[in-house]
């Protein structure tokens, strides 16, 4: 597994075929004449943060050892890896983000193994492609990570020993195979502990409202990018509007939160249009699903429909309107205390309606809407929340009970996000409707009294969106 040296864990060099011989003489000058520095770096300000994390799960496992992975790289093509993002449970309870560490939390101690930087003693500085600090960039130091976060860090190549050690011990399983095959697998306890890892985030404290909100503000920074490039959008389709908006992300925050949805025309009507290779047509909308993720790696997620001529016409107005409509009943029933589903409910009872008006329904909105019918969503898909956090879909293994079975409470975040989609061979619809696709997405924190949206900065009513084009547009 690892070795236990004064070194990085011991594995092959990551070289290529292609790379230089390196002689011994080269290799030993290379040990020689390097000075070293620690850097200073602060405490990060999730660390109290993370600590009474910490301290809460330890408490839900008294006498057990918890094992979370933060994972490593993963190849995108041959010797090129996609960029590294630790796993977010590891992340919401330690803060750390490099790859390859591990947190063990055990009977109120914890301590994250860490791969330290490359050391000059070895190969691996000027020679690793991976680790390599001549080639990867500078690592911090082991004590350069503990001082940051707060938390007492060890050479990764003490796990193997610590991880021999009789306890009871569960893994976060999946995201590491090398931590996977240390630890024998117990199948219903360590998905409880991934159910457990999911519902603990599932009400955020004031330190992940804030990164939430600063991911919000990025994110509209974004669209206003994209709305202000519009004449290159114009000539180069959905592909330059999709580069706009990473500029955005990739310069205030991290990253993306997912991959970007750019869907002119009738690529609305795919729900995860993610090719983003179309063209963007005069008169025709276009469907907007994009969030930054910020540095912290929280995500918004947001979703406008724009016309692309800057105004909507008639028709394009009235259906956007439903769709906005719906939006605002699924806003305006968030509160503590109400069903998961209660946003869902009240979106679905207006588009429910609002096809009845249309003429599309084979029965009345009210049957449509009965759970032993439902055939309104032929034209909504999809559901109309979910909830939002460091993953975009976030608290994915928590139980039903909690999450969409379960009520809100303050401090949770989710979406609102509404659609209505007429597929271009769709013969149920008039001709008119077909090839069009609408959605509205705003991020929701559910306060004491009601809810507040962290995305409220970008418009949603129909004519504040063509005053908000027109005026990004000069």
């Amino acid at each position: 597994m690892w070795s236990v040296t004064d070194q990085t864990p011991e594995e092959p060099l990551r070289t290529e075929s292609h790379d230089q011989s390196v002689p011994e003489a080269y290799a030993r000058f290379m040990r020689e004449g390097w000075g070293d520095r620690e850097l200073d770096l602060p405490r990060q300000p999730v660390a109290d943060w993370s600590a009474a994390r910490r301290s809460r799960l330890a408490e839900m496992f008294p006498g057990e050892r918890l094992v979370l992975p933060a994972g490593g790289f993963k190849v995108r093509n041959n010797d090129c890896d996609y960029p590294f993002r630790a796993d977010s449970a590891h992340v919401h309870l330690s803060g750390n983000q490099t790859s390859d560490a591990v947190l063990v939390v055990e009977d109120g101690e914890s301590v994250l193994y860490a791969r330290p930087r490359s050391s000059r003693q070895t190969d691996e500085f000027f020679r690793d492609r991976r680790y390599g600090e001549l080639w990867a960039g500078r690592r911090p130091s082991l004590k350069e990570i503990s001082d940051s976060l707060g938390l007492e860090v060890r050479h990764l190549g003490d796990l193997d020993e610590r991880l021999r050690s009789s306890a009871k011990t569960r893994v976060h399983r999946g995201i590491d195979a090398t931590v996977d095959e240390s630890v024998s697998a117990d199948g219903a306890r360590d998905l409880e502990l991934a159910r457990v890892l999911s519902e603990l985030r599932l009400v955020k404290d004031p330190w992940e409202v804030a990164q939430l909100q600063e991911a919000c503000d990025i994110t509209a920074l974004g669209f206003e990018d994209s709305v202000r490039d519009w004449e290159q959008v114009l000539e180069h389709g959905e592909r330059w509007l999709e580069g706009t908006f990473f500029r955005q992300a990739r310069a205030q925050g991290n990253d993306l939160g997912y991959h970007s949805i750019v869907a002119g025309g009738s690529h609305a009507t795919t729900l995860h249009w993610n090719d983003n290779d179309g063209p963007v047509t005069p008169g025709r909308l276009i469907l907007l699903d994009m969030g930054v993720e910020a540095r912290s790696l929280y995500t918004a997620d947001v979703t406008r429909t724009l016309p692309v001529d800057g105004t909507f016409t008639p028709l394009q107005r009235d259906l956007y309107t439903i769709v906005l409509t719906a939006q605002q009943a699924g806003i305006d029933a968030i509160r503590p205390g109400v069903p998961f589903e209660a946003a869902h409910d009240a979106a679905m009872h207006v588009i429910a309606h609002a096809l009845e008006d249309l003429g599309l329904l084979p029965v009345s909105a009210e049957e449509a809407l009965s759970p032993d019918s439902k055939v309104y969503t032929r034209w909504t898909l999809h559901s109309t929340s979910h909830m939002l956090g460091l993953d975009v879909h976030d608290c994915a293994a928590a139980a039903p009970e909690h999450y969409k079975q379960g009520d809100l409470e303050a401090g949770m975040v989710l979406t609102v996000e509404p659609g209505l989609y007429f597929q271009e061979d769709d013969l149920l619809v008039p001709e008119e409707l077909r090839g069009v696709g609408i959605r509205i997405e705003d991020d929701i924190l559910v306060t004491d009294d009601g809810s507040e949206n962290l995305s409220a900065s970008l418009p949603r009513e129909p004519g504040a969106v063509e005053d908000w084009m027109a005026g990004l547009r000069g």
